[in-house]
């Protein structure tokens, strides 16, 4: 493929970050945490997973999936540190040692067998409770599970598009060789 059709492909890319953000702006005041700034930032990420489940929708399904177990885990960290306490420097340390165990063994169970996408939706939702004001693990797992659809919706489009194009350029140069010259 020449560069001058390959451009078109960055610019659909292009366009479709354009209109995440625009969806972002749209979503976040609707999202149960009140005040927030947007979340546009997850939905870049699991579209980013998308891509490195496979770029298929079974990818999807394990990206999503490894998200809600990251979650799972995360509040399972959280609650165990909370509970070792008495332990005090290794409070969070031993709670994370005893939950990683069986996240670990997730990826003898599909679909929660994409584990890269349980430590993302983990680190996700650590990132979401430490910096978003007022979160709660209900309103947190909400917003990062619709977002990380968003994301997911994005990949699968982004795909779409660019399995289309590429085959109407193939196209295009199958017809130009039955041409005379």
């Amino acid at each position: 493929m020449k560069f001058s059709q390959f451009i078109f492909i960055p610019v659909i890319v292009a366009f479709l970050a354009f209109t995440i953000q625009i969806v972002d702006q749209l979503f976040s005041p609707m999202m149960p945490v009140a005040g927030n700034v947007g979340f546009g930032w997850i939905a870049f990420i699991a579209w980013a997973m998308y891509f490195m489940a496979g770029c298929n929708i079974d990818g999807g399904i394990k990206t999503f999936c490894g998200y809600l177990s990251g979650i799972v885990a995360s509040i399972a960290i959280m609650e165990l540190g909370g509970a070792f306490i008495a332990l005090g420097f290794f409070a969070f340390p031993v709670a994370i040692f005893f939950v990683v165990i069986p996240c670990i063994c997730l990826e003898r169970f599909p679909p929660f067998d994409f584990v890269p996408a349980l430590f993302v939706g983990a680190g996700t939702f650590f990132g979401f409770m430490s910096y978003v004001s007022g979160a709660t693990y209900l309103t947190a797992t909400i917003t990062e599970l619709v977002y990380c659809l968003i994301g997911l919706g994005y990949g699968w489009v982004t795909v779409a598009l660019r399995t289309r194009y590429e085959q109407h350029v193939e196209d295009q140069v199958k017809e130009g060789e039955h041409l005379p010259h």
